[in-house]
């Protein structure tokens, strides 16, 4: 395992509609677990693969508070999205000083593959689901400033 470079505001690649991942073996679970320690170490919530400069469509979420609940979705996709939203603030380590409110589904269903290429299904709410959103968005190139309804003010942020 090894710390990758986060990819910051003003890289083209955060822009980009990552491929589909194909292969899946040595060098995606290299991937996939360097992006989690890379995550850790950044005291994020959840790394998306073109946030290390890969397109493929992969990340990894965390929001356990124990690093427990470790989870990899390679080549999700959002299946359900509730009619109930979700209104907070969101932050993003390719932009470390922006943060925003940003309304998200309440609860969503991603379809995904794990590291070996297995699918499975996984439903989530609340600060699980936004994570989801917020990272599957940078799969299609979609950041979080574009995603931001308001700013978090700086009086806010200190609170």
């Amino acid at each position: 395992m090894a710390l990758r470079i986060i990819v910051k505001d003003g890289d083209p690649v955060l822009l980009k509609k990552c491929k589909p991942v194909e292969k899946f073996d040595g060098r995606l679970e290299e991937l996939l677990a360097d992006m989690a320690q890379t995550m850790y170490h950044a005291e994020g919530l959840g790394l998306a693969a073109p946030q290390v400069g890969i397109i493929r469509r992969a990340v990894v979420i965390d929001v356990s508070n124990d690093k427990t609940g470790l989870v990899e979705l390679v080549n999700p996709e959002i299946t359900y999205r509730s009619e109930e939203t979700q209104y907070g603030t969101e932050g993003c380590l390719s932009f470390p000083e922006l943060y925003g409110y940003v309304t998200r589904p309440k609860t969503v269903t991603v379809k995904a593959q794990d590291r070996y290429g297995n699918e499975f299904e996984l439903t989530v709410s609340d600060l699980f689901a936004r994570a989801v959103c917020h990272e599957l968005d940078h799969l299609d190139g979609r950041v979080l400033p574009m995603n931001i309804e308001a700013p978090l003010e700086q009086e806010e942020e200190k609170e």
